[in-house]
């Protein structure tokens, strides 16, 4: 069974940094791709950036282009998110989410979820 665990939200104000770290299990040569979903208050989940777990390739949604970095790490099983210069718009609960096969990163291209992490910034 696919499990992947979230960590690293939190609190912190405008314009400060966090990472984000998602632990997959198994294999992680075994996944296709690990995303990084965001989900605002009351809007849709939508990703925000994804890494093609044997090549590397990145992929990132404009708003977060320049500020946000994936990254992996295969020998740990994670898959990180640094998140730079951080805005109150920012806020909201990010989720890792895997799939095994080409696809986009998008939400309907990733069947398996973790259970997400709230990330506030706020003053």
């Amino acid at each position: 069974q696919v499990q992947l665990v979230e960590s690293g939200g939190g609190l912190v104000q405008p314009g400060g940094s966090l990472r984000l770290s998602c632990v997959v299990s198994g294999d992680p040569l075994d996944y296709h791709a690990i995303g990084w979903f965001f989900q605002a208050p009351g809007k849709q989940r939508e990703g925000i950036s994804c890494i093609n777990m044997k090549d590397g390739i990145e992929y990132y949604r404009d708003y977060v282009r320049g500020r946000f970095t994936i990254s992996r790490d295969i020998a740990k099983n994670t898959v990180y998110l640094e998140m730079n210069s951080l805005k109150p718009e920012d806020t909201g609960v990010y989720y890792c989410a895997a799939r095994f096969v080409y696809g986009l990163c998008v939400r309907a291209d990733f069947p398996s979820w973790g259970q997400g992490t709230q990330v506030t910034v706020s003053s």
